[in-house]
Formats: C-alpha cells, structure tokens, sequence
C-alpha cells in the first residue's frame, strides 16, 4: 500500500518489521487480552518517501498494539541419550507467547 508507514521494534531479544494492523507473536508479555502495550525500543521507522533510522533508537517515537491473547508454542521435545550406558532423559518445555495486533505507528 502507498504510503504505509513501516517501522522495526525489538522486544524479547529479537526485531520485527510491523506496519498498523500487523500480526505478530512475540515472548511474552506482562498483560492480558485487551491491554494496550507501547513498544518503545523502534529501530527505523519509514514510509515511501522518508526513512529514519536510530542510532540505536529513536527518541520520541512509539509503536502502540493491543494484546490479541497469551498462549504458549508447541511441546518441545528434549530427550538425551548416551548409548551403550542406558542413560535416558525425556523432557518437554512449551514456550509461552504473546499475540500482538499493532494499531498505531
């Protein structure tokens, strides 16, 4: 879409390109579904005719999204194993998550 403004934010250790009414699943945040959260830490923000980049942030700007719903990812298996010692571990760890839908650039 022309015109749309674009922007990178960092939350949890990792960056995401998000644009308003983007989707996203990011490490979890303190909240529950509704709640407003502004992401502070924006990277570049831009559109077709102007871009700006941070160095590392920029100061004053701030991308605002609506918690969609908390949930956890798929079981993940952890099994360890030394062969000819019978030596066996089985675990599982499910990561939880945060659904995000951004509403304001």
């Amino acid at each position: 879409m022309a015109g749309e403004q674009t922007a990178i934010i960092q939350t949890g250790g990792k960056q995401y390109v998000v644009h308003a009414g983007a989707k996203l699943i990011v490490e979890k945040l303190d909240g529950k579904a509704g709640d407003e959260i502004i992401f502070d830490k924006v990277l570049l923000k831009g559109d077709d005719a102007k871009v700006e980049i941070g160095t590392p942030y920029l100061s004053g700007v701030r991308v605002t999204g609506t918690i969609a719903e908390q949930g956890r990812d798929e079981k993940k298996v952890i099994f360890r194993y030394h062969s000819k010692t019978r030596y066996r571990k089985l675990k599982g760890h499910r990561q939880p998550h945060t659904k995000v839908v951004i509403t304001n650039i």
